[in-house]
This record gives structure tokens, sequence and C-alpha cells, in this order.
């Protein structure tokens, strides 16, 4: 008799399952993801979707069993099953345009709807789909990752109009060396008519948590690899994209993240190389990037939208990634990429932090055409639009989120005054805000909110939507050296409106101009970007384009055009944009190890200033540990004039970013040490221990004394 009630129970469990698969995918009618006046009301299920059909079946058995006597053994074990699916409960939300699907309490976004297919990959596990994750360790460790999964579940308003709920998980001392020291909130919402949903997350610390370092915040999607295949992240960076298991067929490339296709499916895609990194944006320029799946008569668009920067770390020009084979989608709120551990979130023992990731809106559209998905592009970034004029949103639920009427502004006038020149209109400069610190600490600052504006051909400019705190006013000027610091704190006040006087900035500067090299805008986009080695291209990229630094390998080529002697630069004959460099990399050799490279600039001086000072301004744009030497008039000095330390981690070589975290070194050289006539400067990066070491320059500019009064 008990073998007859086992089997009964196990053909339960199972018809049980058979019917809670059924019951998961919702079955809303694709259409165009445009509202239709009355939209439908939003609708929130908490309960188990299964729970149902269980508790009945349940019924059905206690009676079957009562009268056998067998009631409270297939009452145990039945039991145990419901225990089981509450494991997997579920939160289901939906307004008739979209639904989605959340695991509960953990928040993992198990699945997207437009209709009856999920948009997520359905054969990764359901923690591997929509997520949130976190790199960190102790401090100076290295990072580990960390899937941020909620203990707890609530809901924090639901009626027809909006559902917004919570999946949080608060710190305790048994998660010690596992789990990041952070209390994190996650939070989904979703409104009616709306074609999407918005997320965002809140970081906590309360008093006593242990010292971290946090590397990387973001929120990830992983597509269906069967439907999405084109990748769009801007009006000219589209392309139809390789597939995981291409690479995984691919032959794997100096650097770890590159792969060359040798073998994959679409023969269109053989030769080329597939990197993350090459879709790495800057964050002015990240505000909307995602994937369209062409499918036989329609196409379906999945974009993440970022309506404001204020909660991404360093600054409008950080670089990072937005999308990637997979087919998988970013948002990333703060990393290590293109900077190095400059900018980790650095956490003391006990130290106190709140701030508001987000929220992001993710964006579905549609076609009814195959034929017509690039419109989607198009109707993604006018729905960015619509959520910039929104920012900052009014209906967030979180007291921690600072509505509009709550924010500050400040606005005010710049101008540059050159020593050598009139003061003038500072145009198109950037101007922001960021927690106080000293010049240019806002490109290494990620624990504060930046607010960020450029100025108009006046000057004048006005940072909106502030949240209320203290602040320092940071600046920099297109065709300027250097960083402007507005000398005292900020402090914004809710409702508070700051008009500053006009402000004057004073870059850095000696004496007058003898010859430069470069323009002054923090990257070395000016400079000589080779073509590709033709075996390592990707097709997105043309040769003469402006993202033509975005391909695999540019460093190597260096080697190549440069085999024994290095480069020499002749002031007034060379031309920067065919004869410098785009980086100052290592030397590769037959035996496969590397040398410091010396470059030249020679140049001819006339009527020495005797006594005087001349001043040799070296913008960087980019380093990565690499050790520059500066020498005048002696190629192997014992010591050189100028050395910097051991320089740079932010990898922008390597990964393609023409330029990192900036700096800049006033090297100050006593006319003694010139000649009248022939001169040479020697630039060495002394540090050779690998193929993606080396310097990316901005702009390098020789001043004579001020005393003096005739230039070359």
């Amino acid at each position: 008799m008990k073998v007859t009630y086992q089997w009964w129970f196990k053909v339960s469990v199972k018809l049980s399952l058979v019917l809670l698969a059924a019951c998961s995918e919702p079955s809303t009618v694709i259409h165009n993801l445009a509202s239709r006046p009355p939209p439908p009301p939003v609708k929130l299920n908490t309960e188990n979707p299964y729970q149902c059909f269980p508790c009945i079946l349940l019924s059905l058995i206690k009676m079957v069993a009562a009268l056998v006597g067998h009631f409270s053994y297939v009452s145990i074990h039945y039991r145990k099953a419901l225990r089981h699916f509450a494991v997997v409960l579920r939160v289901v939300i939906g307004n008739g345009i979209v639904s989605f699907n959340l695991s509960k309490p953990e928040g993992y976004i198990i699945g997207i709807y437009t209709g009856i297919n999920n948009v997520l990959e359905p054969k990764n596990k359901e923690n591997n789909r929509g997520y949130l994750d976190v790199v960190w360790n102790k401090q100076g460790k290295a990072g580990k990752f960390q899937r941020v999964d909620g203990a707890n579940f609530s809901v924090i308003v639901a009626n027809k109009n909006i559902v917004e709920v919570s999946f949080s998980r608060t710190w305790t001392s048994s998660m010690k060396g596992s789990s990041v020291p952070i209390n994190i909130d996650q939070r989904y919402i979703l409104r009616r008519g709306d074609s999407g949903f918005y997320s965002y997350v809140i970081f906590e610390r309360t008093p006593g948590l242990p010292a971290a370092e946090v590397y990387q915040v973001r929120i990830v999607f992983k597509l269906d690899e069967t439907r999405f295949g084109y990748l769009a992240i801007s009006n000219d960076r589209q392309r139809n994209m390789p597939s995981q298991s291409d690479r995984e067929r691919g032959q794997p490339l100096a650097y770890p993240e590159a792969v060359l296709l040798t073998e994959p499916y679409d023969s269109r895609f053989k030769g080329e190389v597939d990197d993350k990194y090459q879709y790495s944006n800057e964050n002015k320029d990240s505000l909307v990037h995602g994937w369209i799946a062409k499918d036989n008569k329609t196409a379906e668009g999945f974009w993440v939208i970022t309506p404001s920067n204020e909660f991404r770390s360093g600054g409008p020009i950080k670089q990072d990634l937005t999308s990637h084979v997979g087919p998988t989608t970013l948002s990333m709120f703060t990393s290590t990429h293109y900077a190095g551990k400059d900018v980790t979130m650095n956490f003391g023992e006990g130290e106190t932090y709140k701030k508001v990731f987000g929220p992001i809106f993710v964006y579905l559209n549609s076609a009814p055409k195959k034929a017509r998905f690039r419109s989607l592009w198009r109707n993604a970034v006018k729905q960015l639009s619509n959520e910039v004029r929104r920012w900052p949103y009014d209906f967030v639920g979180s007291k921690d989120f600072i509505p509009p009427n709550q924010r500050g502004n400040v606005s005010g006038r710049l101008q540059v005054k050159d020593r050598i020149r009139k003061s003038q209109p500072a145009e198109k400069a950037y101007v922001g805000l960021a927690l106080p610190g000293d010049a240019g600490s806002w490109q290494k600052e990620c624990k504060g909110y930046q607010f960020w504006t450029q100025t108009d051909r006046n000057g004048h400019f006005l940072i909106q939507n502030i949240v209320p705190g203290d602040y320092k006013l940071y600046a920099w000027v297109p065709g300027f050296i250097g960083d402007y610091t507005y000398p005292t704190k900020i402090s914004i006040k809710p409702g508070g409106n700051i008009k500053l006087d006009s402000l004057v900035y004073y870059p850095p500067r000696n004496g007058p101009t003898l010859w430069e090299i470069g323009i002054p805008d923090r990257s070395a986009a000016e400079y000589y970007v080779p073509d590709p080695n033709p075996r390592l291209r990707n097709k997105l990229y043309a040769n003469n384009g402006p993202d033509k630094f975005r391909q695999y390998g540019l460093w190597a080529r260096y080697s190549e055009l440069y085999p024994k002697h290095d480069l020499i630069y002749t002031v007034g004959v060379s031309d920067y944009h065919k004869d410098w460099f785009f980086a100052q990399v290592t030397r590769s050799t037959a035996k496969r190890t590397f040398m410091p490279t010396t470059w030249q600039i020679r140049f001819q001086l006339q009527n020495i200033s005797k006594g005087g000072n001349y001043t040799l301004q070296l913008a960087i744009a980019a380093a990565t540990i690499s050790k520059l030497e500066v020498s005048f008039n002696q190629p192997n000095p014992k010591r050189p004039h100028f050395s910097t330390r051991l320089i740079g981690n932010d990898n922008a070589i390597a990964r393609h970013g023409i330029h990192g975290l900036y700096d800049l070194y006033t090297v100050v050289v006593g006319s003694n040490q010139l000649v009248e006539g022939k001169n040479i400067i020697y630039l060495k990066q002394s540090f050779a221990k690998g193929p993606f070491l080396g310097v990316m320059y901005d702009y390098i500019r020789l001043e004579s004394p001020l005393t003096a009064t005739k230039h070359i």
C-alpha cells in the first residue's frame, strides 16, 4: 500500500510541475508596444503563481488518503514539495504591454515579456538572466565577483497606475568574507502605459560595518541568443554580431578578452576580432544602447536607457562597457575600467555611506516588418529624450531618491585668462559639481554624485537638479591645459538656486609658446592611429573613421613601423597627425621580450634667454604602468632631468580607449641645458614588462621665459 501512495505522490508532483511550467509564461499579445488609450492597469502578483493547483491537488490527496488511513504520510511529503516550491516563488508584474517575472526574495529577473517569448536567455539558470552584481574584496586583495541576491521582499506601492517592489538584503556578521559589507536594496518600477520598467539600487553602510573595496557595480541583462543578434550603441556604431559559441571556437589573442573568430557559423565574421572593449563609450555618450532581434517578419528592440549620469563615477568622459557578445547588455554604475584602482570605492572600518544608483529605464519596442529594424534605434533615441526631460523622476518610492522640488541649481559664467592672451569666454567648457577635493579629483571620485554641463559660446552654464549636499565646482576647457577649481565649498540646499559671479580660469603657463604638439583636449585621437593588422580587424570601424582607434592590436604596429629606431619628431617639419604615434609603447623583439622606447623631439632655438627658465608642459591622456623620463640634449644621462614615479593603471592602450586618466606635468629647465641651434628632448618610457605598457600624450608645449621677446 505504501508503494502505491509513493507512486501517487510522484505522479501528483510531476503533474503539478507540468501545469506550473505552463502557467509561468505570460500570454499577452505581441503588438507594437505603443499604449492604446486607455492603457490597461498595472497588475502585481506576489503569490506563488503555482500555488492554486498544488493546494487543490493537496485537498484531493487529503480526501483520498483519509479514506485509506495514510493521510499523515502523504501530507508530510507533499508539504515538503510545497516548501520546495516556496524557494522558487515569483513576483509577476505586468501592464498589458510588458511584463516581467522576478524571483522571490532574491530579486533576479527571470523573464521579460512583450508577448509569449521571454527576451532573456531561457537556457540560463534563473540567477543568470538579469541581475545586479558587485566586484569587491578586502583592501589590497584581488576583486571577487558576487551576484547580489535579496533576502526580503516588500511591496512599496501597488495600484492600477504604478507598482514598485523591493528586494533587500541587510549585511550581518555571518556574511563576513563572503558578501560585500553593504546593505543593498534593489527596486523595480512598472507604470501604466509604459513599454518598459525602471530599476534602481540603494547602497547603505550603517555604523560598524567592516572595511572593504568595491571595484564594480552594474546591472546585467543576458538576452535570448537565438533571437538578438544586432547591436546598436550610437548612430554610427551598429552591426550584426557574432555569437558566444563563435568566440568559444575562436583563437584567444594576447589580450585575454579578445578572440580571433576562426570558425564562426556565419562566414561573414571569419577573420574578425571580437573584444568587448571595442564597444565601450564615454559616460556622456552612453545614454542608450541595446540589441535588436530580427525575426522572420518582425523586429524587436531591447534598450537600456540612462537618463542621467549623476550616479556614475569618474565624470562625463569616464569610459565604460556598454554591451558585448552574449548577447549581453550592461548598466555600469561604477568600475575601474579605463582608470584602474584609482576609482575604487574604498570604505574604511565603520565608515557610513548611502547612495542611489539609478533609476535606469529598460525599454522595449518593436517594428511590424523586419526591414524596418533600424527604426527601433531611432525610436529608442526618442524615448531617451523623453526620459531625460522627465528627470529627476517624481514617482520613485524611496525617500533616498531626491525628487525635483528638493533639488538645487547652480549657474554662472566661466572665462579663460591665459597669461599671454586677453580674457575670453570658456566656450564648450565642462563644468561640474563633485565631492570636495583637489583640482581634477573629480575624475577619480566614485562615491558621491556628480553633476556636469557644458558652457555655451559665451561661457554661461547652468547645472540643474543637484542633490543637496556639499560640493566643489570643477571645470576644464578644451584648448587649454589643466583644471579649474572654485576656491570655496558650494553647499546645495533643497530648492536652492545659487548664482556665482563671473569665474576666471588661469591655465598653467610660465611663458610664451615656442612650439606645441597636439591639441589640449585630454585625448590622443588627433595623433597618428595606424591601420589595423588586416588579419585582426573589426569591420565596424573604418580605417579612416573617427573610431579607428578601437581596432585591436594597434600597439603592436609601433614595433613594425619602428623595428630598430624610435620615433623622431622635428618641430616645424613633422606633422603630428602623421608622424606622432598615438601611444608611446614598448618595442617587441624577435625573442618576444620588450624594450623601453625613447622618443625624440628635435627643435631649433635661437636667442636663448641666459639665466632664464624654460618650461615643458606635458599633458598625459593615459598611462599604464609606465615611468616617463625626460632629458634635454643628453640621450643617456646618469639621471634624467625629470622622472615620474611608476604611473597609471588605466589599460586604455589595450582596451582601445584613446584616453584614460588625465595628468599634467610641468617640467622647468634652465637655459644652461639648452643650446643655440639644434636641441633634442628625449622622452623615455623606461618600464618595459609587457606589450600594453605605455603613455598616451594629450599635448606637449615648450614655453620660453617671460622675458623672452622672440619666438621661433
